[in-house]
């Protein structure tokens, strides 16, 4: 077998040992991007790459602070920063008007979009635009408004379908066999209940 001398060798331990350092920087650097945060230019992170000890490694700090920006903006990029705003759990858009915006959460339509922003006096602006008070207002609107929303209406219609399919009455009976419910004609149509149109084998033309 070809023996390897002590030079080859450690060249190829300091080869490893660059290798893994680097690949721990780019694994920390995609978790904190990931994790809404950004690295800072403070340390020369080539040469951290290069094995240089004598420059600190690249330190990592919030996104939307000074720092980060700062950083950002030396390195031609933009910080990540918050692309939605959060209400009863779900994430709005921020680039929509708050009527709109507010239609995304399971169980509020247009009509009742317009009530809770009645309700809250907010003004119908671009939900980026909101204020922290304002969105407080929404938040506590649409939590304790009494609205029956995402999980709890979701719940609610499937015990509906659950009790109609038990009593086995003629609509519970529709939709267990996944046929429209409200006297539809099913000779054509009625794709969305059936499925897939399914080929039948020696049907007659």
């Amino acid at each position: 077998p070809l023996k390897v001398g002590r030079k080859s060798e450690a060249g190829t331990r300091k080869e490893r040992r660059d290798w893994t350092r680097s690949g721990q920087v780019r694994m920390n650097a995609l978790c904190a991007k990931m994790n809404g945060l950004t690295t800072t230019v403070g340390s020369n992170r080539s040469a951290y790459l290069k094995g240089d000890r004598s420059v600190s490694a690249p330190r990592l700090v919030a996104a939307n602070t000074p720092a980060a920006m700062g950083a950002g903006r030396a390195r031609g990029r933009t910080p990540l920063k918050v692309v939605a705003a959060r209400v009863a759990g779900v994430e709005i858009p921020n680039a929509k008007k708050v009527e709109v915006s507010l239609t995304y959460i399971f169980g509020i339509g247009p009509t009742t979009a317009k009530k809770i922003m009645t309700k809250t006096g907010v003004e119908n602006k671009r939900t980026k635009d909101l204020s922290e008070d304002d969105l407080s207002k929404l938040r506590k609107e649409v939590e304790d408004g009494g609205y029956l929303i995402e999980g709890d209406l979701r719940r609610f219609t499937a015990m509906n379908i659950k009790r109609l399919i038990e009593i086995q009455c003629y609509r519970g009976k529709r939709h267990q066999m996944s046929l429209p419910v409200r006297g539809q004609k099913t000779k054509t149509n009625a794709r969305t209940r059936k499925g897939k149109k399914k080929t039948v084998a020696g049907k007659k033309k």
